[in-house]
């Protein structure tokens, strides 16, 4: 009974821990377009760069769906590595367009 106990419990909190990295990814996504939606309300970003990061933003969660299509909902580790990436590169592009010298 404790060993069943226990598998159930390890279970669980294995099952929750990866249910946070999903929700990580997508809070990460959702952060990232309120970055560049609160660049182009100050004027930090112009339209045209701010419609250039909305594009990429939108690849990056296309593959992010088709991902998770394609592994029954789940986004593997090897996937996991690869979007991070690719949001920190997004992050950056973010970063240095809100705080270039051009304005709208």
């Amino acid at each position: 009974m404790n060993r069943t106990l226990i598998v159930l419990i390890t279970g669980a909190m294995l099952t929750g821990a990866l249910a946070m990295a999903e929700d990580k990814v997508d809070q990460r996504v959702a952060n990232q377009q309120k970055r560049v939606g609160q660049g182009l309300q100050t004027g930090s970003l112009t339209t045209k760069e701010g419609a250039n990061l909305e594009k990429k933003e939108a690849g990056l969660r296309k593959e992010v769906h088709n991902d998770r299509v394609a592994n029954g909902g789940k986004l593997t580790g090897a996937e996991k590595a690869q979007v991070n990436k690719q949001q920190n590169k997004l992050s950056n592009q973010i970063y240095n367009k809100k705080h270039n010298d051009k304005t709208r």
